[in-house]
């Protein structure tokens, strides 16, 4: 039961999606998703000019079209799931459970205001972005539009945040829990870990140092500072402790990126190469596990669900499934309530 008089909150924030699947509602979503100096990270006026001139025009329809094929009758799955998760977490736990979404409808805003509405006696405030690895486009961009709006609204709140736990012992266990239902390495099939890709100028632009990511090709494995805002180093270490707890041998599994947009080069070997290539090597049995995501989403359903598969059974493979997100896993919702607990990882700002 929900303690009415808590003094502490957790806020769940993930990455949101269009109202619906309608032209105009995708359009808009894409226009404050890609508006956002985060993502596209240029100068104001040159990434007004590639947003309206070059990508709204034209690539509303074709992601409309996307959502349609995802798209539930209870709505978005990525919200529907994110509702669900909120619900199993509060059920957990005596202190209230929001839920904001970076972009589009449930906003941070609403959000934060709906808690100090609703808990009075709201003296602190712990933020969940809901992404396990770092990165710019996502992590950051939860923080400080959070921290914008602590600002503008003036609120006397002590607020924290959990800005990554892509090695933390329980979200590794749940990961890996998972995983092990639709995955043997005994029965032929083949592992593929597919993670949402970034610029390499993105993590280059996290690096304290400036000189440590891309400075030798085992940077993510040679110690430094650069590591707790490294993306990459993130989802390999990740990878490393999932695959070492499923006792996987290296040829029972590969990592790729999936999700690119433009032409500047991102993080490699890309997803939708690497599952011909896979293929074409001689892998007929695929599983694929997508851990940048904890909720199913358009990158996981029809990005890799849909067109990944698609693209490997058409290179010769003969069995494709996708594993589905952490979404509302018991394992996941425990390890959501030890992150709250464990303080050493809230990062206060």
């Amino acid at each position: 039961m929900v303690d009415h008089l808590s003094e502490k909150a957790l806020l769940l924030v993930n990455l949101g999606s269009p109202d619906s699947y309608k032209i105009s509602d995708v359009r808009r979503y894409l226009d404050e998703f890609l508006m956002d100096p985060y993502v596209i990270d240029a100068p104001f006026l040159l990434r007004y000019f590639i947003v309206k001139a070059t990508i709204l025009p034209f690539r509303p329809k074709e992601s409309a079209e996307a959502y349609e094929s995802i798209w539930w009758d209870e709505g978005s799955p990525l919200i529907v799931l994110s509702k669900q998760l909120q619900e199993a977490v509060q059920n957990q736990v005596s202190y209230p459970v929001g839920l904001g979404m970076r972009y589009g409808s449930l906003s941070i805003k609403d959000a934060i205001c709906k808690l100090r509405t609703n808990y009075t006696n709201l003296k602190e405030l712990v933020v969940l972005p809901l992404y396990p690895h770092y990165a710019m486009a996502s992590t950051l961009t939860v923080i400080e539009k959070t921290r914008k709006v602590i600002s503008e609204l003036a609120l006397d709140l002590k607020v924290s945040y959990i800005e990554s736990f892509f090695d933390y012992g329980p979200y590794i266990d749940a990961l890996t829990a998972s995983i092990k239902p639709y995955f043997s390495n005994d029965e032929g099939s083949h592992l593929l870990f597919s993670y949402h890709g970034v610029p390499e100028r993105h993590v280059k632009k996290t690096d304290p140092t400036q000189s440590h990511c891309f400075g030798n090709k085992d940077c993510c494995r040679v110690s430094s500072k650069a590591h707790r805002f490294c993306y990459p180093h993130h989802v390999k270490k990740t990878t490393a402790l999932v695959t070492r707890s499923l006792e996987l041998k290296e040829t029972d599994w590969s990592l790729s990126f999936q999700s690119r947009l433009g032409r500047d080069p991102w993080l490699k070997p890309y997803t939708d190469y690497v599952l011909v290539e896979l293929a074409e090597k001689g892998i007929k049995h695929l599983k694929v596990v997508c851990p940048a995501f904890v909720s199913d989403c358009l990158e996981t359903i029809e990005e890799i669900g849909m067109r990944g598969k698609e693209d490997f059974l058409n290179a010769g493979g003969e069995s494709f499934e996708l594993i589905p997100c952490l979404n509302i896993h018991e394992m996941w919702v425990d390890a959501i309530k030890q992150l709250m607990e464990t303080s050493s990882l809230h990062l206060k700002l």
